[in-house]
């Protein structure tokens, strides 16, 4: 929609500024603005201006007392087996949103985390810092390999995607479409990548905590405590012993999706 109505705009900003006398500076105004909107939407990771995108459970998972955990930028040889150690200690699910590089380089350890109940989703081939400027070709590119590789060395179709930081444009939406993914963002994220604070992260996740809620953390690039432990293995236990306490479940996006 937002393709088609910028076309729209431009043809007409471009009929104006062409044959309506002193409608030269409206047009190029115009133009600006529609600009600004979709750059501001596509810099905006919960947006739903440039496209569906979930950024709760649906009510079923809220009836249910659910959330969804997501971890992204793994897998991590060093932090993900314990993350999946603190998982299984306290009988909760999570959602690993994967680079394919990653998992390529990692296979076992990928097979391990679907195998012992968690998900794997679509996080991209290699994590472009640019990747909100691509095209329809290569978002196609980065995505549909993905989804490729992480199809066949987990044995699960990943049915998610998450872009990288959230960042996108307008060019995303029909190539999820195409792939049949649905593109996921989060309640609330801890900044677990630059923040050293355990902490501030666990706050940041805790504060206003409900059913439905999809929170955000990283098992790959997080950041370290001046110890130099990763933030997330500091961050896991309480913010675990946390949904406990308030009697709700953590669940992957598949589980927590369905109606």
């Amino acid at each position: 929609m937002w393709i088609a109505a910028s076309v729209g705009l431009h043809g007409a900003a471009l009929g104006a500024a062409l044959w309506v006398p002193g409608a030269t500076p409206w047009a190029i105004g115009a133009v600006v603005l529609n600009h600004a909107l979709i750059t501001g939407a596509g810099l905006t990771p919960r947006s739903r201006l440039l496209g569906p995108n979930v950024t709760r459970l649906p009510a079923a998972a809220i009836a249910r007392r659910e959330i969804a955990l997501t971890i992204d930028d793994g897998p991590d040889p060093e932090v993900t087996p314990k993350v999946l150690d603190l998982l299984d200690m306290h009988r909760q699910r999570a959602t690993f949103f994967c680079i394919a590089d990653r998992v390529e380089a990692h296979p076992a350890l990928a097979r391990e985390i679907v195998a012992r109940g968690h998900s794997v989703q679509n996080h991209t081939s290699c994590h472009r810092h640019n990747f909100s400027f691509l095209g329809p070709r290569g978002y196609e590119a980065e995505i549909s390999r993905a989804q490729d590789v992480l199809t066949d060395i987990t044995g699960e179709r990943p049915t998610c995607f998450r872009a990288p930081a959230g960042l996108r444009n307008p060019f995303l939406a029909p190539v999820l479409q195409r792939l049949d993914l649905s593109l996921v963002s989060w309640t609330r994220r801890g900044f677990d990548t630059r923040e050293r604070d355990p902490a501030v992260v666990l706050a940041r996740l805790v504060r206003r905590l409900t059913a439905g809620d999809i929170l955000l953390l990283h098992d790959g690039n997080a950041a370290r405590t001046p110890q130099g432990r990763p933030v997330l293995l500091e961050v896991l236990p309480p913010l675990l012993a946390r949904l406990k306490a308030d009697r709700l479940r953590a669940v992957t996006l598949p589980q927590g999706l369905t109606a």
